[in-house]
């Protein structure tokens, strides 16, 4: 098996948290999804399953943290450019998630914003000009 990366996130309501992160880009694979989880793929190697919160407490070796009042975590996913990360926020706030729970990031070569999910957990799309990064880097250093 290929090394993947499977995010699992508890939520209160998996059609809810199916349909926002279907907006956002991620495409459902039903065949590792049921009544109680739903697979998301964002990439080939990148899955995020969502995971109804008593479902997800049976895996859970702590109690399951409540998203909207402590984060636990921040998930970010890349884009291919700025208004792909404008339009991510867009589709997910459409879909019934907090757009800007922290204030937007404006480096130039790298821009990034925050939406919270239905559930409150914190997705983080970005872009960075990888070429810009370096070129800065280099100016630092030289």
């Amino acid at each position: 098996m290929t090394r993947m990366i499977f995010v699992n996130l508890p939520v209160n309501d998996v059609a809810r948290a199916t349909a926002f992160y279907q907006s956002v880009g991620f495409v459902r694979d039903p065949r590792f999804s049921g009544d109680d989880s739903a697979s998301m793929q964002w990439s080939e190697h990148i899955v995020v399953m969502l995971l109804h919160r008593d479902r997800f407490a049976g895996f859970a070796p702590l109690p399951v943290a409540d998203e909207r009042t402590a984060t636990a975590h921040l998930i970010a996913l890349s884009l291919d450019d700025r208004a792909g990360v404008d339009s991510f926020v867009a589709a997910g706030t459409a879909a019934g998630g907090t757009a800007d729970v922290r204030p937007p990031q404006d480096h130039g070569f790298l821009y990034g914003r925050t939406i919270a999910d239905p559930d409150g957990h914190v997705l983080e799309p970005m872009w960075m000009d990888l070429a810009a990064f370096e070129a800065m880097r280099a100016g630092e250093t030289g």
